[in-house]
């Protein structure tokens, strides 16, 4: 008994970083494995109503990454996207289920858009930065009164960020109607547009905003907080335990709040990009529906910061294509948001592998 004890240490010892890197393994498998699930449901799907999967997904290719004009116009969609994922994906580390960015997106763009009319005659390099402010605290406030709502009311935070949202566009339409309305714009009502020299520029060397930029540096802070602070350690205990937390002394209500807060930011920058790098006035076309693609986003990446970087400019290619699809095949322009549809519940209902399929337990190997 004991040399067939000793003889079985190495392979016990050995298979512990193997056992850790297989089941590490198990957060990027499963979402790939789900993605190509729903693709694959929705190929079916094009079938029934008698068009040609393999011609949707070259259409696709094309519009979203077969060119240079290509990369740079999925580049562009990515950005607000990668703003709007975060603000998923940061109160998801604390077991938080906010889907309604769109609100804080909304309010981000229409902050950009009275406080442009306001510093039309400021140096842009005293007014970008207050807009940019002016849009991440509308966000923050935003979002993080969901928050403030879960913990000490007890308010559910998936119903409350979704009607949230709805009020949010509500007050964006009564502002942008009423007394923050350019009296020039007739047909679509909008704020003042923004001064030439307020327009956020291009990344150098590409037709693409600095929104872009601003996206992937959120994306690194993001994971830096939550895997390499204190703070982001806590977060990720609360999300575990909210009781255990709470017995161990942890800021549990200032977590909620701050991380709440913080996704909201993010999601008032996406407004602040749209109004002043894209539509140059804040209308009803900054609810373009960034926000519930962000929680495909956020969902699909599992809530790491660093994977939304890759999986915002793929599905930024995918909605770029959605014109060409429209010309090309006949199809209606919410077809790719079909597809999206079915790429979620194909997500949601990979969540239920997680832990359970055998691949990833290297100890059943040897059983």
């Amino acid at each position: 008994m004991a040399e067939q004890s000793l003889a079985q240490l190495p392979i016990t010892a050995a298979s512990g970083p193997l056992s850790k890197a297989v089941r590490r393994s198990e957060g990027v498998v499963i979402p790939i494995a789900a993605l190509l699930c729903g693709l694959l449901a929705f190929s079916l799907f094009l079938l029934v109503v008698g068009k040609s999967p393999i011609e949707f997904y070259q259409l696709i290719y094309k519009a979203g990454f077969g060119t240079a004009f290509s990369w740079q116009n999925t580049l562009s969609r990515s950005a607000p996207l990668l703003l709007a994922a975060l603000c998923v994906a940061l109160p998801a580390r604390l077991g938080l289920v906010i889907i309604g960015g769109e609100g804080a997106i909304v309010l981000g763009g229409v902050a950009t858009g009275a406080c442009a009319s306001l510093l039309m005659n400021a140096p842009a390099l005293l007014a970008i930065p207050t807009m940019m402010a002016a849009g991440a605290l509308a966000g923050a406030v935003w979002i993080g009164a969901v928050g403030a709502m879960r913990h000490y009311r007890g308010v559910n935070e998936t119903i409350s960020s979704l009607l949230m949202a709805y009020i949010a566009i509500a007050i964006m339409n009564q502002l942008v109607e009423g007394p923050l309305r350019d009296p020039a714009s007739l047909n679509k009502p909008s704020t003042l547009p923004l001064a030439e020299h307020l327009r956020v520029g291009s990344l150098p060397g590409m037709d693409v905003h600095w929104g872009l930029a601003a996206g992937i540096i959120a994306c690194v802070f993001s994971w830096i907080l939550i895997e390499k602070t204190s703070w982001g350690f806590a977060a990720r205990i609360a999300g575990g335990n909210v009781r255990a937390a709470q017995i161990q002394g942890l800021p549990v209500g200032k977590l909620i709040v701050g991380f709440t807060a913080l996704g909201g930011a993010f999601g008032g920058l996406a407004g602040m990009f749209e109004v002043s790098a894209v539509q140059g006035a804040a209308n009803a076309s900054i609810a373009a529906g960034f926000g519930y693609t962000g929680i495909l986003i956020a969902f699909l990446a599992r809530q790491n910061p660093l994977a939304i970087i890759p999986v915002a400019i793929l599905l930024g290619g995918i909605e770029a294509s959605s014109g060409l699809i429209q010309r090309r095949m006949d199809l209606p322009d919410a077809t790719v948001l079909v597809m999206q549809g079915f790429i979620f519940i194909a997500i949601l209902i990979s969540e239920t592998f997680y832990g359970k399929l055998r691949i990833f337990d290297p100890d059943g190997w040897r059983s």
